[in-house]
């Protein structure tokens, strides 16, 4: 009895895109932008994204405080917080990127605790 062999093909980030923005570019000018107005709105999506980072801390290190003042480990405060115990552990060493601001909310609001949103 013959097999049969299938060659699988995958697609890499050359065949699904023509570029990629450095780390640190300007997608903005990628874009096609003109120079000042690329400038303009790197700028603004930079100060954006800091804003958004230092909600995201400031919600961490709630987490955090909580949990050292109810002498807690990770895996009790796993349980109250409804997430897993290396989701935790994320939060405690800052790894925002694994978490949305809503996430973060949805934790601290678990903890008893009231957020306020101020603008």
């Amino acid at each position: 009895m013959k097999t049969k062999t299938t060659t699988l093909q995958t697609a890499t980030p050359d065949d699904v895109a023509g570029h990629i923005t450095p780390v640190g570019g300007n997608v903005f000018a990628d874009l096609g932008f003109e120079p000042a107005e690329a400038a303009a709105l790197f700028e603004q999506s930079q100060k954006a994204i800091a804003k958004k980072l230092a909600i995201k801390a400031q919600l961490m290190d709630t987490l955090a405080t909580w949990m050292v003042s109810e002498k807690l480990t990770q895996a009790k405060a796993a349980t109250v917080l409804g997430i897993s115990r290396p989701r935790v552990s994320d939060v405690i060493r800052h790894k925002n990127s694994n978490f949305t601001v809503d996430a973060l909310i949805d934790m601290v609001v678990r903890t008893g605790r009231t957020v306020q949103i101020s603008v």
